[in-house]
């Protein structure tokens, strides 16, 4: 696959800030950048710095914000170059923001790049979030998190609230273009599944992408009863014009019991929105819905124009 002109474009800007990493209670820290593609680039060369904002052991949840907010990156980033506009636009609204990097094991005897994350079975992923859960429980002295995910990261939280005792420990699931359902990967994975490659192809994409194919034995196991728990608000964002989790309204929930859900496609109030799957996180109208949802407010929803990474 060619490199999109974008990121060759922000080649230059990365470059520039290489030598700009700051540290916050003595975590290293990447520069905020507006976009995913000089965030990728970025993290090319420094593969284990923590989102701006993200992860003081040290803060404390104020009054008005009173449960701190754990990012999940999706398949093949990490917690930097998925948030590094999200994780300090949080950060200046007052809240405790945390930040891991998961399943990231299973490829390296391949060769992958170590920023590469997200690829390993997504029933270990779940348990390694839970662990993360834990400590930032356990450090800021809350009882639940609010949990904000991309692609993958948006469906894995769901596997630790259904089978790793999640329930009760988090409030509010946002989720952004997350593959709840399952991926065709625009028709990829239906023709891998019709060829009986996707355990093959598991070597290449990691366990997690095949467990992502629309059909999977793992969502039918996850989604088996339905798709909520009680007591979680689910916030479900999607972009009509999303080509990895297709087709986008794959990502869609329905509330069980006890369970809220709001499913949300930014293109029904604002056509200039050209979101696609890596620039969710980077939107400032997704940032402003997450503001929103997490802290219960109303404020508007700017409708501004936003293009696509690829």
């Amino acid at each position: 696959m060619s490199i999109p002109r974008r990121l060759i474009l922000g080649a230059t800007a990365v470059v520039a800030l290489l030598l700009t990493t700051t540290t916050t209670a003595g975590a290293a820290q990447g520069p905020e950048l507006p976009g995913f593609a000089t965030a990728f680039l970025y993290s090319q060369g420094n593969p284990d710095v923590d989102p701006p904002g993200a992860n003081d052991w040290t803060c404390k949840p104020s009054a008005a914000h009173p449960h701190p907010v754990v990012l999940v990156h999706g398949t093949w980033e990490n917690r930097y170059n998925n948030f590094a506009k999200m994780s300090p636009a949080l950060k200046r609204a007052g809240y405790c923001v945390f930040a891991l990097d998961y399943g990231d094991t299973e490829l390296n005897g391949f060769g992958m790049h170590p920023a590469v994350k997200g690829t390993g079975d997504i029933r270990t992923s779940a348990k390694e979030f839970k662990r993360f859960v834990d400590k930032v429980l356990a450090a800021t002295g809350t009882s639940q998190v609010d949990v904000v995910g991309h692609s993958q990261g948006g469906m894995m939280p769901r596997q630790y609230l259904k089978f790793e005792g999640g329930a009760g420990k988090v409030r509010n699931l946002v989720t952004l273009g997350a593959t709840h359902h399952g991926t065709t990967l625009s028709g990829i994975a239906t023709l891998a599944e019709a060829l009986k490659l996707l355990g093959m192809s598991g070597l290449l994409i990691g366990t997690a992408g095949v467990q992502q194919a629309k059909g999977s034995e793992f969502l039918a196991a996850l989604n088996a009863g339905g798709d909520t728990v009680p007591g979680v608000a689910y916030t479900v964002i999607a972009t009509k014009f999303d080509e990895v989790t297709t087709p986008y309204q794959s990502t869609f929930l329905t509330a069980g019991p006890g369970a809220t859900v709001k499913n949300i496609t930014l293109q029904d109030t604002c056509l200039l929105d050209l979101s696609d799957h890596l620039a969710l996180p980077y939107s400032d109208r997704v940032i402003a819905i997450v503001k929103n949802t997490l802290g219960g407010t109303t404020n508007p929803v700017p409708c501004v124009p936003v293009l696509p990474v690829v």
